[in-house]
């Protein structure tokens, strides 16, 4: 209900016609028309007082959080799912290739003496058995041979079908070679027998040195048994001071003499090289009794054989190519041979053994060596103790000889010169009919390994997920794929410019000849068939100016 006011300063009565007439509500303020806006007015009030109170509990928990957090490190993004999951890949050896077979399928595998194998291969069981950690190194294979060591140390054969029946049933064939290669490759080596004295004199004259004190390999201590064959080699001078050791001509001139390291004398320097070449050497002393010697430590260069240098001068054809022929010209040119032989500035060293003469050398994995079973590996790929079936034809009766050549190795030494997954050296054993043998050796092989059964690779190649199917061959020529990189190179020139105008030389347009009918299908083709491009390697954003903000400024009309 509206009451009409009356301006106090008229004193007519009526309202004036000058005179604004002011509408006061007097009713309830609840009133039936202004129930919709306050009910609205209301909940948004009361939503407002809600969330502030919502808000404030979170405000202060986070607070208290952040004190008392701030230290951690922040949580690590949530992982990224591959496509494929992360799984066991089959065994792995480096720079190789390798197919499961049957026993059926490998040449000779009936006919070897297995006897002998087994009993070689529990040698090298030995140092297996009896580690109580994994190897620093440790690779698949070392750890599963250890399941079938265990079982034929505890298991003494004396029938040849059995020591077959053993392999056959711990182990798997895989026919292995390097990776492109169909074949491996095989040398031989064996332990030169040479004479030799305790002391200098005029016949005896050229020093066996021991591991110097002062040669330093990094990883390694003096008091290790033997240094590594690959690496850097070091002369430490100081405390601190590291340089290259000293090379083959270095040391022959005297470069360590006369500081306590000489364990013998030999007579002339072919025979400490060819002591070296091998690896150990049984020195017979001028006084009846016997000296082993055995590879400790090499002076950091890389091996260069000289046969090979021979062989390049043209002065020995390579299908003669011998020790012994080696030997001979050696003897018969002295003074070309103290240059031939320090082109090879590798240098070994030695330490004395406690074998009698009955005894063979010991290979590296620390094991007497069996002659015509134990081989010398690349140890960087393979594990000491691993059976290696290798068959070939070989010089065995003569230079020109082709023996058949099958028999089941162990793997039991290694070499600087053994380099790759299907590579060994055959040990014959001690003299000058083991040396002329093993001399003569270099020749081409099928290798087969035995794995243990643990590590089947067909096994493993069931667990590894399936790739997506090739796109029908329709889909593909739809959409080719073309690498930008590639259209990168294969885009057209910039224009030249011309010496004469000076001008850029445009290139005329090309007409397109008149589509008949028979061409029609032909152009749909080309159009449905448009290439598409590959992602970039990068994204190519370019940068995007920001313009100045602009403020708006509101004017507001003030009203009386």
């Amino acid at each position: 209900m509206a009451i009409p006011i009356r301006s106090p300063i008229s004193p007519m009565s009526g309202p004036s016609p000058a005179t604004r007439v002011l509408a006061i509500r007097t009713g309830s303020w609840l009133a039936p028309e202004a129930r919709p806006d306050t009910r609205r007015l209301a909940g948004l009030a009361f939503g407002v007082v809600a969330f502030a109170l919502s808000i404030a509990p979170l405000d202060a928990f986070a607070a208290r959080y952040s004190r008392a957090h701030r230290h951690l490190p922040p949580l690590p993004a949530p992982a990224r799912h591959l496509p494929y999951p992360q799984l066991e890949l089959p065994l792995q050896i480096s720079g190789s290739q390798y197919s499961p077979l049957a026993w059926s399928d490998i040449a000779g595998w009936r006919e070897d003496d297995h006897l002998a194998a087994y009993n070689a291969f529990r040698v090298s069981c030995r140092p297996i058995v009896a580690q109580v950690k994994p190897p620093a190194d440790p690779k698949a294979l070392g750890t599963s041979l250890r399941d079938p060591c265990r079982i034929a140390r505890g298991l003494e054969l004396a029938d040849d079908a059995k020591a077959k029946a053993f392999f056959e049933e711990h182990f798997l064939p895989l026919r292995i070679t390097r990776l492109g290669e169909g074949e491996g490759f095989v040398t031989g080596y064996y332990e030169p027998i040479v004479d030799g004295s305790r002391t200098e004199n005029e016949v005896y004259k050229v020093p066996v040195y021991r591991r110097p004190s002062n040669l330093f390999v990094r990883g390694t201590t003096q008091s290790s048994a033997g240094l590594p064959n690959k690496g850097q080699v070091f002369r430490k001078i100081g405390r601190r001071k590291l340089v290259p050791y000293y090379d083959r001509a270095e040391i022959e001139d005297g470069a360590i003499e006369g500081r306590g390291l000489e364990i013998c004398w030999l007579k002339d320097q072919t025979d400490l090289l060819f002591s070296q070449i091998q690896g150990s050497a049984r020195v017979s002393l001028d006084d009846g009794s016997t000296v082993r010697i055995n590879y400790d430590a090499h002076n950091g260069y890389p091996y260069t054989p000289v046969g090979r240098i021979l062989i390049e001068r043209n002065i020995i054809p390579k299908d003669q190519m011998s020790m012994q022929r080696i030997r001979e010209w050696m003897e018969q040119n002295p003074n070309e041979a103290d240059e031939l032989r320090r082109q090879n500035k590798s240098y070994v060293f030695f330490r004395e053994v406690q074998l009698s003469d009955k005894d063979e050398a010991v290979g590296a994995q620390g094991v007497p060596l069996t002659p015509g079973r134990s081989i010398a590996v690349d140890k960087s790929l393979h594990v000491y103790g691993t059976p290696f079936f290798i068959e070939g034809e070989l010089p065995i009766d003569s230079v020109q000889s082709k023996t058949p050549f099958r028999r089941l190795m162990i793997a039991q030494d290694t070499g600087s010169a053994i380099v790759g997954p299907a590579r060994a050296d055959l040990y014959f054993g001690a003299g000058l009919e083991a040396g002329k043998v093993a001399g003569r050796m270099r020749h081409n092989a099928r290798f087969v390994m035995l794995v243990p059964k643990s590590l089947d690779p067909v096994a493993h190649g069931r667990k590894m997920p399936v790739p997506d199917e090739r796109p029908s061959e329709k889909i593909a020529k739809l959409f080719p794929q073309n690498d930008p990189l590639k259209d990168q190179k294969n885009a057209a020139k910039p224009p030249e410019i011309t010496s004469a105008t000076g001008t850029k030389a445009v290139a005329p347009p090309v007409t397109a000849p008149a589509a008949g009918p028979s061409q029609t299908s032909t152009i749909q083709a080309v159009a449905v068939a448009k290439p598409v491009p590959l992602p970039e390697p990068r994204p190519n954003i370019k940068p995007v100016s920001a313009k100045p903000h602009q403020r708006h400024l509101r004017r507001y009309r003030y009203v009386r």
